[in-house]
């Protein structure tokens, strides 16, 4: 958010300075996300990492089955546990419950980096693309529509360039 305000401010500085030298200016705007989403390398990405976490989920069922399994057998058995047997199965199954929410912890971090690390190419690739495109066509910035900061652009001051990056991922 604090990003954004202080893209508004720049904008707006931008635009004052130029409304009293009156300098023409231009700028794009697109949507990052639809322009992302385009590239022929984000599909392969998005079924990779759906491949990843269907592979940590299918850890978790594992583990929490397994906790379920010890957990009934524990309830079958307490009333016939001497104290010392009961004591260290609450241990284990204590252990167990502590080392599975780790896990869980653990796997939502570990998904997070390497979803960072698996899109950070195309992320590179398009940020590169917009600003070939704005240099080439004499943008003064890019706006990214996806905020829904800018409820309004002119069109006679700003250009859509979400089809030409589009076409320049392809």
């Amino acid at each position: 958010m604090k990003r954004l305000a202080g893209i508004l401010i720049l904008m707006c500085v931008f635009l004052s300075a130029n409304a009293q030298e009156n300098i023409a200016f231009k700028f794009g705007y697109l949507s990052y996300e639809k322009a992302l989403k385009s590239m022929p390398e984000y599909a392969l990405t998005e079924q990779k990492m759906t491949e990843l976490r269907s592979q940590y989920e299918a850890e978790t069922r594992r583990v929490e089955d397994d906790f379920n399994r010890k957990y009934e057998e524990f309830l079958d058995g307490q009333r016939e546990f001497p104290k010392t047997i009961l004591e260290k199965r609450q241990m284990e199954l204590q252990e167990l419950l502590e080392k599975n929410i780790a896990f869980k912890h653990k796997s939502r971090e570990e998904l997070a980096k390497a979803e960072q690390e698996a899109f950070a190419p195309l992320r590179i690739r398009l940020i590169e693309t917009v600003e070939r495109i704005a240099r080439e066509r004499g943008f003064a910035f890019i706006v990214d529509t996806d905020a829904k900061a800018l409820p309004y652009i002119n069109p006679d001051m700003g250009e859509d360039i979400n089809l030409l990056v589009q076409d320049a991922l392809k």
